[in-house]
């Protein structure tokens, strides 16, 4: 409950530290960037909690819409923590938990939930089309491996995400990993329910899955997304399920170091690797991908200003990706990305999201930079 946060509440000091990214002074917060009010960053969400717990205003749709344009990025926290040491995402989240509990949601948020309730992904596609793409790619079905590929929504569903998950897929096969996919079989990991607030569904998930892999004999995970890879990390042992969990970049860098990877070429290539939050920010992993792109012969790692710990946000987190809360525009998080890569530098932006890949790809083409950018997953690189 919010009052379970009433200490961090009080202890925000107001003094912006969550406005930008102190080693480097740009903005970090990407829906405070875009909107520049102080409701859209934590210092004024941690206000509008303020004013919730003490009364003085109701939750309604129309104050959560302010609040659900937060990506939980964790870059408030990352600046917080540093300068006052307050982690002010719990607060934002624990208020999308109390605007679920009441009712009192965006249309938005309320479709996808619907969505997922109904459908048990947000593309409204029959659950025996999720393992398609693996049938194509010639992945097999999950069968004792040693290691369960877990695909995920996006990677399962998009049509980017699905290349992505097949090269994924085909490099570590190459690596000699023995793994499989559930295919069918494969449930939303639930990472994104759970940072909209609907906690009961994402109990539910977790549950479900660890079922699942515990029947199946799953002992290890190699994750597509990093968000599926915090939930099984983070968030899964909390009801049983703990497991050996690896994010596909760390599996491809410690194949890297046992001799197992042979990386390919770049033909004389700037790339700037793009920091997903879920890696970075939250789990404290950045030099794995970057291990795999500085093996790449021809390769020129070049880094955007705002990187690792101060990585700025594709703006796909916290459910947006699905709800679009956070909207397009000049100023959207993926556009402002895309130009500072250009200022790198750089002619392609590695991601290790599908996710941040479709977000990029698309601010890309309104930026009319088709010419002279690309977005490529780094198993598109390696």
């Amino acid at each position: 409950m919010l009052a379970d946060y009433r200490d961090t509440i009080y202890h925000c000091l107001k003094c912006g530290a969550c406005r930008h990214a102190y080693e480097v002074y740009e903005p970090i917060c990407p829906s405070g960037m875009k909107y520049g009010f102080d409701s859209h960053y934590a210092i004024g969400r941690i206000s509008l909690a303020r004013a919730v717990l003490n009364q003085e205003v109701p939750i309604d749709a129309e104050l959560m819409r302010r609040i659900y344009t937060c990506t939980s990025c964790g870059a408030c926290d990352e600046q917080c923590h540093e300068a006052v040491g307050v982690d002010p995402l719990q607060v934002i989240e624990e208020l999308k938990w109390e605007a679920v509990e009441s009712g009192m949601i965006p249309p938005e948020v309320r479709d996808y939930l619907k969505h997922m309730n109904v459908h048990g992904n947000p593309y409204l596609l029959p659950q025996e089309e999720r393992g398609a793409w693996a049938s194509v790619a010639g992945v097999p079905q999950f069968d004792g491996q040693e290691y369960l590929f877990y695909v995920g929504d996006v990677g399962s569903y998009d049509e980017r995400g699905q290349k992505i998950a097949a090269a994924v897929a085909a490099k570590l096969m190459g690596c000699g990993l023995e793994l499989g996919v559930l295919g069918a079989r494969e449930m939303s990991d639930g990472n994104e329910v759970n940072r909209v607030g609907e906690r009961g569904l994402f109990e539910y998930l977790a549950k479900a899955n660890i079922e699942q892999f515990d029947e199946l004999g799953v002992t290890k995970i190699i994750t597509l997304s990093p968000h599926a890879y915090h939930a099984f990390r983070n968030d899964y042992p909390q009801w049983g399920g703990r497991y050996e969990v690896m994010h596909y970049t760390q599996a491809l860098a410690q194949a890297l170091e046992q001799g197992k990877l042979t990386a390919g070429e770049a033909r004389d290539q700037r790339v700037a690797f793009h920091d997903p939050c879920f890696l970075g920010r939250h789990n404290a992993e950045y030099d794995a991908p970057r291990l795999v792109l500085e093996a790449v012969e021809g390769l020129e790692l070049v880094e955007m200003e705002r990187n690792r710990n101060n990585a700025l946000c594709c703006g796909g987190g916290g459910g947006n990706f699905f709800t679009d809360l956070l909207g397009a525009g000049p100023l959207s998080p993926s556009r402002v990305r895309v130009r500072e890569a250009v200022e790198a530098g750089a002619q392609v932006i590695a991601t290790a999201c599908p996710k941040c890949f479709n977000m990029l790809d698309e601010a890309i083409k309104a930026e009319n930079l088709e010419d002279s950018l690309t977005v490529r997953d780094i198993a598109q690189i390696a």
